[in-house]
């Protein structure tokens, strides 16, 4: 219980630390004190990990699967014929259910690797790495709208406030280097759930994401803003953090009396990383530091690949440093996200020109460097595309009941494919995997187990598959 004695004494220092004694005690409300004095030192995971960190490549709008990924012969053999196919968007769009116009894939595919995975001619950069990637062919997931899907893509949740997976890695596993941000986003978009989707919600807001950048702008513009002030020299806003220290100090001395010592150390700890990015974080994003075969291997200073190609290079670069979970966004600030083509699915191949390059040399990097066996990647979007024309007959709609990821690194089984759809690459028939299912994989490979993985909050404990999610562990090698 606060006294007038404590009162004055925490007041005694002026009014920040009566801000800060207020965020420890607001935190300590929810959660009781932790006993670890920094929430993002690293943690000894649930069993033993194969991974270390993860690069999500999120292609925003969904890619078409059977246009790239998921060979169905019956769609050359049958294009132009009508049939019923029997999903939410089909029905809600034409009343009954009509009959839609079959509609062959726009890019030929052929056999590649050594383990002759067919794959078409939209990625032929990423088919180079067919022998690297494990594909899930039986993706499921909730939500037929991009808003939804993608919120549960990346918090489990089709509506509800949920922490991002992001957050929940870091929330469990801590980080790998205290000068950096445990979790970072690269130019996220303001749309289809924008901050949500590397928010915290009701985790300590220290697992927050750290966007860098926004969809629309310039990757070479991408920086951690306000990292510098530039009204007081180096030497003057050292001085000024080493006061606010020793005030803080002051204050953790008294924090003893309230049982929250270690969520005043939190608080604090957050305070000092944002000094320690001030000296790390413009290094680490400086792509100059890398040599010309590098940056030509990811397309930089190249069109169309030079803006995704720098995001990909400094998604290695901060795995490099220790970087947790870094999230690599393709996306834009429209209604529409990149890579929804209704009705012109030829700007599918714009948008692989863009990515696929840059995807093919961080796999390449990552492998040379070593890293790519404890660094899990994951190329994917919310949902598919369906196998069937829409509109003008040139474009494909939202299909959330079957479509392909990949995987690469981290303990995933190479040169695998798992489950089907169906003959037409329409609905997951075969070896399903729902969303949560391959979350609850990948945070098993990070070494967390997802039922144990809860944080307990307005009474119930909280995890990110909910109560669903199994592990495939046919994924694993």
């Amino acid at each position: 219980m606060n006294t007038r004695r404590h009162f004055l004494n925490t007041s005694a220092c002026g009014f920040g630390s009566l801000a800060l004694a207020a965020m420890a005690n607001a935190s300590a409300i929810q959660n009781p004190p932790s006993k670890i004095g920094n929430p993002l030192a690293p943690k000894s995971p649930h069993h033993a990990a194969k991974a270390k960190r993860i690069i999500f490549l999120f292609m925003a709008g969904g890619v078409s699967q059977v246009d790239s990924f998921d060979y169905k012969p019956r769609l050359f053999k049958e294009n132009g014929q009508m049939m019923k196919f029997d999903d939410a968007r089909s029905v809600a769009r034409t009343g009954m259910g009509a009959p839609q116009r079959i509609f062959k894939p726009m890019w030929d595919f052929q056999q590649r690797g050594e383990c002759g995975r067919w794959t078409s001619d939209l990625f032929p950069h990423m088919s180079q790495h067919m022998d690297d990637l494990c594909f899930v062919h039986s993706m499921h997931t909730e939500g037929v709208a991009h808003g939804p899907a993608t919120l549960f893509l990346h918090t489990g949740s089709t509506s509800f406030i949920r922490p991002s997976m992001g957050s929940w890695v870091t929330y469990g596993l801590g980080t790998e280097n205290e000068n950096l941000p445990a979790f970072v986003s690269l130019s996220p978009s303001l749309g289809n759930g924008g901050p949500r989707n590397y928010g915290m919600a009701f985790l300590p807001p220290i697992f927050q994401g750290t966007p860098l950048g926004r969809a629309g702008q310039s990757a070479a513009e991408v920086t951690i803003k306000n990292l510098r002030n530039p009204l007081l020299t180096e030497a003057q806003q050292h001085r000024q953090f080493d006061f606010l220290r020793s005030l803080n100090a002051e204050q953790l001395r008294t924090a003893n009396a309230t049982g929250h010592d270690e969520e005043w150390e939190a608080v604090v700890s957050s305070y000092e990383l944002a000094w320690r990015l001030q000296a790390n974080a413009p290094d680490v994003l400086d792509l100059t530091q890398e040599s010309k075969a590098t940056l030509d291997m990811y397309g930089i200073d190249q069109k169309p690949t030079d803006n995704f190609g720098r995001q990909c290079l400094m998604a290695r670069r901060l795995a490099e440093k220790g970087v947790r979970y870094i999230q690599v966004n393709y996306s834009d600030n429209t209604v529409n996200p990149a890579w929804d083509q209704h009705s012109n699915l030829r700007k599918h191949g714009e948008h692989a020109a863009a990515v696929d390059q840059p995807v093919a040399a961080l796999l390449t990097d990552l492998k040379q460097r070593g890293l790519l066996e404890d660094t899990i990647v994951w190329w994917g979007g919310e949902f598919g595309r369906t196998p069937y024309a829409e509109k003008n007959g040139t474009g494909r709609d939202h299909n959330p009941l079957g479509f392909t990821v990949w995987l690469a690194g981290g303990g995933f089984k190479a040169a695998h494919a798992h489950g089907a759809t169906d003959e037409f690459g329409h609905m997951a028939v075969d070896d399903k995997v729902h969303m949560h299912d391959l979350h609850a994989t990948i945070l098993h490979l990070l070494g967390l187990n997802h039922e144990q993985l809860t944080f307990r909050y307005a009474g119930r404990d909280f995890r990110l598959t909910d109560v669903h999610g199994n592990v495939v562990r046919e994924l694993m090698a």
